[in-house]
């Protein structure tokens, strides 16, 4: 099976909805919330990704540098991405693949990223 040009995800009860064009790999971040959220996320231009339906039906989280707001379901909680905070020098996105159908997880390169020390890919 290949690839889509274009991946779609959604929270669990299917009120925020994305699309974003097919990552190179994911990250999989080892940071003190990443690890906990277990996220796979794949960054693109903000330009690039889109949250279709439910940007509105999100609440943030934010903490530290405020650098980003992780944005998860108001409904059932699941973390669907990411975006710029008040704080951050560049406009950033980033949507948490685990979110799209399983047959597409399955095919991702997941690069494993020490946020939690060196800042540098393990692999």
């Amino acid at each position: 099976m290949k690839m889509a040009k274009m991946i779609q995800g959604a929270c669990h009860c299917g009120a925020v909805t994305f699309e974003v064009s097919a990552p190179k790999f994911v990250v999989s971040c080892n940071c003190s919330i990443c690890r906990r959220y277990g996220a796979y996320w794949a960054h693109c231009p903000p330009n690039d990704g889109a949250i279709l339906t439910g940007q509105d039906h999100t609440k943030t989280y934010s903490w530290g540098d405020h650098m980003i707001d992780f944005h998860a379901c108001k409904t059932c909680g699941c973390i669907t991405h990411w975006s710029a905070g008040k704080n951050a020098d560049q406009d950033r996105f980033a949507v948490n693949l685990r979110m799209a159908p399983l047959e597409v997880m399955h095919m991702l390169t997941v690069r494993h990223f020490d946020g939690a020390d060196s800042w540098e890919f393990l692999d």
